[in-house]
């Protein structure tokens, strides 16, 4: 006799309502928890990209813990390095504001003179509506300062956990596996090693693709500024380069700041035009080239998925939002294929597969039966 208790068959409303439910409290619990799961999600994807090298290291007879440390002080003296470079450029940067301010004067002024003798506005209106605004400015300052400082204050408690996070999820790995052995127990262990080497893989490689793609755009952008003879072109071709972590849109906002100061600086506009024509045209090669070729198709999310799921989690974790996007997004579609009832959602995320060629008789149906038969039975060897 069976003791197991009778499946409960709750009818299709229940089951949409159960489900709904379940992920209002999800994102509620994302948005409320972002401080504590943001730097986690992070570390997670920084211990995947030292991952490799960890395990060089312990290959060659290096303890683990010895192992981690070593990845640990390579990686931070990057980060140093990298933040000395930009922190020198800022430096110089700064020495140039007060010529900067004068030119921008200067071209206010001659806006100004423009708009009176062509659109007979009155300066005295011109300045009382300037005027207007930077007092609009000045007034919402001191609340922006506040908060501004609130966050950083909270960003660089968070970030200095980074490293001891990233220290234990490499130290741990085996442990949190055999968790999930545990959690899983009616799964086969094959199965749960699968689906973590596809996220592994998955992220390794968008990761490791995306800091190459990172160097490759930057070093066209300060190229391109240096043939048009822009100021501080390292600075701001790898400040655009940087900006690919929000995809699609990030090289294009990148143009603004050099473009700006270009316009200031340069008595010819054109040169600012320049400047958002050579990132527009690395952007071009970055989105149909270069990405594909170096990432190629391990984040498999179609265009209008991945433009959605940057919007949701743009409005979800603002700008980390944005930068976690795609791996996140690239994970839970990894999560939806190995689980059956899932798979049609994570079809739904994929690329779109090509449509078949209409069989217009039945000679040419006689000749495409048998291929298809055999590209069945392979897909089912697959499985």
């Amino acid at each position: 006799m069976d003791s197991r208790s009778p499946e409960v068959q709750l009818p299709f409303y229940a089951k949409l309502a159960f489900v709904l439910i379940s992920i209002v409290i999800i994102v509620y619990g994302l948005y409320m928890l972002q401080d504590v799961i943001v730097p986690l999600v992070f570390s997670i994807l920084l211990s995947v990209l030292l991952f490799p090298l960890c395990i060089r290291l312990e290959r060659i007879g290096v303890p683990r813990v010895v192992a981690i440390i070593i990845c640990l002080v390579l990686a931070l003296a990057v980060v140093y390095g990298l933040g000395s470079l930009v922190y020198g450029q800022i430096g110089e940067f700064a020495q140039e504001a007060p010529k900067i301010i004068q030119r921008g004067n200067d071209l206010l002024n001659k806006l100004q003179t423009y708009a009176t003798r062509n659109f007979n506005i009155d300066r005295q209106r011109q300045v009382s509506e300037v005027r207007k605004y930077l007092n609009n400015s000045v007034a919402q300052a001191g609340t922006i300062l506040t908060s501004t400082l609130l966050a950083t204050t909270n960003t660089l408690s968070t970030i200095s956990l980074m490293p001891l996070y990233i220290f234990f999820f490499l130290l741990y790995r085996d442990f949190f596996r055999s968790f999930f052995y545990k959690v899983f127990g009616h799964t086969r262990r094959a199965k749960i090693d699968t689906v973590f080497h596809r996220i592994y893989t998955v992220v390794k490689d968008y990761m490791a693709g995306l800091v190459l793609v990172i160097m490759i755009v930057g070093t066209l952008n300060t190229v391109g500024l240096l043939i048009l003879g822009v100021d501080y072109a390292v600075f701001f071709g790898f400040f655009g380069a940087v900006l690919i972590l929000i995809p699609y849109f990030g090289i294009a906002i990148g143009s603004v700041l050099p473009s700006l100061f270009t316009l200031v600086t340069n008595d010819n506009p054109l040169v600012a035009l320049g400047v958002i024509g050579v990132f527009l045209f690395v952007q071009v090669l970055e989105g149909n080239f270069i990405t594909p070729y170096i990432v190629g198709s391990k984040v498999s999310i179609n265009p209008l998925a991945a433009i959605i799921v940057l919007i949701l989690w743009g409005q979800l974790w603002g700008l980390t939002g944005l930068i976690l996007a795609l791996p996140m997004t690239a994970i839970i579609k990894v999560i939806f294929d190995s689980i059956e009832p899932l798979k049609p959602y994570g079809f739904l995320l994929g690329e779109a597969e090509k449509p078949r060629p209409p069989i217009k008789n039945i000679e040419e149906l006689a000749e495409q039966l048998p291929k298809r038969v055999r590209n069945i039975g392979k897909v089912e060897e697959k499985d």
